[in-house]
């Protein structure tokens, strides 16, 4: 799990630990209506890439729409959605034509008289949310609705993150959303979907489930900031990883595979066989054939394949051929080297390029309008492969699904996802007796994930002494564990999504397929470990909007005037009474500190403050660690 809440490990024994297992094997099985109750209010998460992109227009469709090339909404509340884009994106035209060098302006770069109108223009922006924050959500909206795009635009962007979540701290889920798409459609997305998986990660009862969910999105990673991914990742997360997190290794791989998300981002929906019809003929698919009465005619009254067309047509044509020219190897290279074998999982560059043959035709319809997978066979590269030492006969779509259940049951295979899991919940380097039973168990079930899990938790390795507390956490795993144990209450995730931003893991934010490393090395420095004292502080003692901690729920009973007893109870409560001498010997010295304890002018004692012990309890080395 991402870490106990209170209570929980005494409810865990009293079940009894296997059953808990067995039961997080299921997620089904497990009711988990108050986390649904929490993502109601983040209306995207349950939306299809399609309906995202018409209710949350990109740049691209706003233009289309602005220029008459798309349809505008019929709905009067859509309309004026799409009216206020339009706005913003012809006032941006404008500003570029009369200045086409401002929007890649340095601040530092500015003259004096610029600098102090920007200064002069947040500071207006900061006046007016103070005063709006005396007005009711309604006249909030209101007023915002009266501003023209570029005051809208400027009053966005000159608020602190604190700032414009404190503003919309009080909006209903339809206001915050007609906001965000009047304002920063994509960022409202992108919002959504982080704060989603905190508060998954955070409340969800099926543990296990968003666990796994974390590590396979982490396996087969997708970078959100890449064009459209920023409208693919919701259904990506949802429909492929989590719905397949602990069923059959082979489906999962395929799902990924043919997912819009993986094909965009790897850029496989690009890749075009050389001896394809498409790289022959062009995007337009019409073949040039010359008879006894010679050229065919095209149904525009030129010769097949050259059908009449304006200028315009015909250079955009001539773009299409150009960026869908060739092979694309990226994802048939990372299939191989990051999901499946290994880097050293015994194949060569020739099957590198076999498996990108077999993988062309393999392409989005319409991406940046949230259109699905489709196999087009003008793009696949024609006649038989030899992969990994065996033929494949040409099948077209087939020829890559042979494969992929080749690649899924590879002894490789097995060893490599075994090793990740393995390094996922025991330790950095894994014992390899582990690994051997994992990968023996992955090739005898067909790469069930649920029994190589099974296997792995019956392991004497999973439970034996060194295994215990070997892990560092990555920051989403502290920030995640630290509100369970906390029994934190999170009505703004955003917050900690921006605290993850500054500990280096911005969710959904790793560039290269890689994903972000699952090794200490890579988060234990004094700049990380600091930020997470900070952070664990800025909970405890309430300086986070939107994040509570209530300490008197984890002290019970305890007398609130005595902070030894205080600290006492909540090192039981945080770190299961199992904290060092040295960690409690120096957050003991802090309790003189008059930010934790002190007294009051007639000397009697005041309540300790108890959210600062527990921030410090949850920044300690013991809490660093699973």
């Amino acid at each position: 799990s991402f870490g106990p809440r209170p209570g929980e490990v005494e409810r865990v024994r009293a079940m009894g630990l296997d059953k808990w297992f067995e039961q997080q094997r299921h997620p089904e099985r497990i009711d988990d209506r108050e986390l649904q109750a929490r993502l109601a209010n983040y209306p995207t998460l349950a939306m299809s890439t399609r309906e995202m992109v018409e209710r949350f227009p990109p740049p691209a469709l706003v233009k289309a729409v602005a220029e008459g090339k798309a349809p505008m909404p019929r709905d009067p509340q859509e309309r004026a959605i799409y009216q206020k884009q339009i706005e913003i994106y012809q006032e941006r035209k404008a500003a570029k034509r009369e200045n086409p060098d401002a929007a890649d302006a340095d601040p530092q770069e500015m003259s004096p008289e610029q600098q102090a109108e920007r200064r002069q223009a947040r500071m207006q922006a900061q006046q007016k949310a103070d005063a709006m924050l005396d007005m009711t959500p309604e006249e909030r909206m209101q007023e915002l609705g009266r501003m023209s795009p570029q005051e809208l635009r400027s009053f966005n962007r000159a608020l602190s993150p604190e700032q414009r979540q404190q503003l919309m701290g009080e909006f209903t889920p339809q206001q915050r959303e007609n906001l965000m798409r009047m304002v920063a459609p994509q960022q409202a997305i992108v919002g959504e979907l982080q704060q989603g998986k905190l508060l998954r990660a955070a409340y969800s009862e099926r543990q296990l489930e968003e666990v796994m969910t974390d590590f396979w999105f982490n396996h087969f990673n997708v970078f959100i900031n890449k064009g459209a991914d920023r409208y693919l990742i919701t259904a990506y997360e949802r429909d492929v990883i989590r719905s397949h997190a602990l069923g059959k290794f082979k489906d999962l791989l395929e799902a990924t595979a043919k997912s819009p998300a993986m094909l965009f981002y790897l850029d496989n929906w690009l890749s075009v066989g050389t001896d394809s019809e498409f790289a022959r003929y062009g995007p337009g698919g019409q073949r040039r054939a010359q008879g006894r009465g010679g050229y065919r005619r095209g149904r525009f009254g030129g010769p097949l394949g050259q059908p009449r067309q304006n200028p315009n047509a015909q250079q955009r044509q001539q773009q299409a051929k150009n960026k869908r020219s060739g092979l694309n190897e990226n994802y048939a290279r990372e299939i191989m080297e990051l999901h499946t074998l290994g880097v050293n999982g015994g194949y060569s560059q020739q099957d590198v390029t076999e498996l990108a043959k077999i993988l062309t035709g393999w392409t989005i319809r319409q991406p940046r309008q949230g259109g699905g997978f489709d196999f087009n066979e003008r793009m696949h590269q024609p006649g038989e492969k030899n992969f990994l030492g065996k033929r494949i006969k040409e099948h077209g779509q087939k020829e890559g699904e042979e494969v992929i259940e080749m690649l899924s049951r590879h002894p490789s295979t097995a060893r490599f996802i075994s090793t990740k899991l393995a390094m996922r919940f025991v330790s950095d380097e894994p014992p390899p007796a582990l690994v051997d039973r994992m990968a023996e168990t992955f090739l005898k079930t067909d790469g069930d994930i649920r029994e190589v899990l099974r296997a792995m938790y019956r392991s004497p390795e999973f439970w034996a002494p060194e295994s215990y507390r070997a892990k560092v956490k990555t920051p989403l795993e502290f920030v995640a564990s630290a509100v369970r144990a906390g029994a934190i209450d999170v009505q703004n995730a955003m917050p900690l999504a921006q605290a993850l931003n500054r500990m280096g893991m911005p969710l959904y934010g790793a560039q290269p397929p890689t994903g972000y490393s699952m090794k200490a090395d890579a988060w234990v420095n004094s700049a990380a470990l600091l930020n997470r004292m900070n952070l664990a502080l800025a909970m405890g003692t309430g300086r986070l909007p939107g994040v509570r901690l209530e300490p008197e729920s984890l002290l019970g009973n305890a007398p609130s005037e005595d902070p030894r007893q205080t600290l006492a109870v909540l090192e039981n409560a945080l770190l299961s009474g199992d904290v060092s001498r040295q960690t409690h010997e120096t957050i003991e010295k802090q309790l003189n500190d008059p930010q934790v304890t002190g007294r009051r002018l007639d000397d009697s004692p005041r309540p300790v403050k108890a959210g600062v012990i527990a921030g410090l309890i949850l920044g300690s080395p013991e809490f660093q660690r699973r």
